[in-house]
């Protein structure tokens, strides 16, 4: 026979400050996890969805990012006659972008970021998910650049009309981009030649950006540049490519993980010792109800039970805690650019339901001992003691 769980609501309810003060310590710990999964599971959306499923990013061999690699004008002529890319509709060229990428610090209201310059051909915009939010594009031979809208939001100067100086001198803002909550609202977009022009590096550029014809081609044509021994290239998807990008999060993750666990220990602590103060206040209970005929296992459920309501309560504290922090934008580093990238956070299902079931997980293990004692306890000895 099981004792009924209104037992246990009543009780919880006679101890309300004990319970509360319990599940706030529960609520702090899961708050902290969620608000790291929310974290990095906002920077691995903003990296899938930076990718194109069609877009090919070609890299020199061995380079592990665009930072790091170095593609010339004469590599990048041999590649656009490759069979499988993509032909503009306009005027029927090589859907294409030689595109140089560096790092600039941009001062911005908490002092100064690394922030991404890109310098890319025209065709480059047409391969990325992005619109225009405001302002125009960049002209060739003019020195303008599009910043990505959350650059224009972190620095008071990169609104339209503004100036950014960086490389030989200063760079007039014509226009503000939206790429969504991929790392192109991050960066800065220039004309190729005028960025390699101002960087002295008008050869060595470092990646280039293609499309393929049709999903049917891509492997293809990933393999015909990554065999081609004169280009001396290796290609990859623009989703792979990113998807690698991800560990960024990896640390964070394990941060957030590594903190919450050492707050769940004393969280359940807590959890142990309010339990284990109810069996004490509850003696004549427990003798009462072994009298009655209830098993030592259901004195055990009940009190679990018992835990995990608290634990339950300090869950669902704890989810409403950070549920304001959803699509919060905040800054983190890419270890991949060296720079920083707007990321938000995702605060979704998945993120709130792990943060409950590890506050039932702290209720289960502040609960355990508890409820074993509990069990244990004579029913004469408890009835004398009550």
């Amino acid at each position: 026979m099981a004792i009924p769980i209104s037992y246990n609501i009543r009780s919880l309810a006679v101890r309300r400050t004990t319970t509360l003060m319990t599940a706030l310590g529960v609520a702090l710990t899961v708050a902290v996890l969620a608000a790291a999964l929310a974290l990095a599971h906002g920077l691995q959306t903003a990296f899938e969805s930076s990718g194109h499923p069609l877009n090919l990013l070609v890299l020199r061999k061995g380079a592990t990012a665009e930072l790091s690699s170095a593609m010339t004008r004469e590599v990048f002529r041999d590649l656009l006659f490759k069979p499988g890319i993509a032909r503009s509709a306009g005027n029927g060229d090589p859907m294409a972008s030689l595109e140089l990428i560096t790092t600039i610090n941009l001062p911005n209201i908490q002092g100064s970021t690394g922030t991404v310059v890109r310098g890319l051909q025209p065709v480059g915009i047409e391969l990325r998910r992005v619109r225009l939010w405001s302002g125009r594009w960049f002209q060739s031979g003019h020195r303008e650049v599009v910043v990505g809208k959350y650059v224009a939001r972190r620095c008071a100067e990169a609104g339209v009309g503004g100036r950014l100086r960086f490389g030989k001198g200063e760079w007039e803002v014509v226009g503000v981009m939206d790429g969504g909550e991929s790392v192109v609202s991050s960066e800065i977009f220039g004309e190729l030649n005028q960025v390699s022009s101002d960087f002295n590096r008008i050869a060595a550029l470092n990646s280039v950006l293609l499309r393929a014809a049709a999903a049917s081609s891509v492997p293809a044509l990933r393999d015909s540049l990554n065999h081609d021994q004169r280009l001396n290239a290796s290609a990859q998807t623009e989703r792979e490519y990113y998807d690698r990008q991800t560990a960024t999060g990896a640390p964070i993750q394990r941060l957030g993980i590594l903190v919450s666990f050492i707050m769940a220990v004393g969280s359940a602590f807590t959890a142990m010792n309010t339990m284990y103060a109810a069996v004490a206040r509850r003696a004549a209970d427990i003798g009462t109800l072994r009298v009655l005929g209830f098993s030592r296992g259901s004195i055990v459920l009940s009190f679990m039970i018992e835990s995990l309501l608290v634990g339950a309560l300090g869950g669902i504290i704890g989810c409403l805690i950070v549920l304001p922090l959803h699509n919060v934008t905040t800054g983190i580093g890419n270890f991949a650019t060296v720079s920083e990238i707007a990321v938000n956070f995702r605060v979704g299902p998945a993120v709130m339901l792990a943060g409950f079931a590890f506050a039932l997980l702290i209720g289960a293990a502040g609960g355990a001992l508890p409820a074993r004692m509990a069990a244990r306890s004579d029913s004469l000895t408890a009835l004398r003691e009550g």
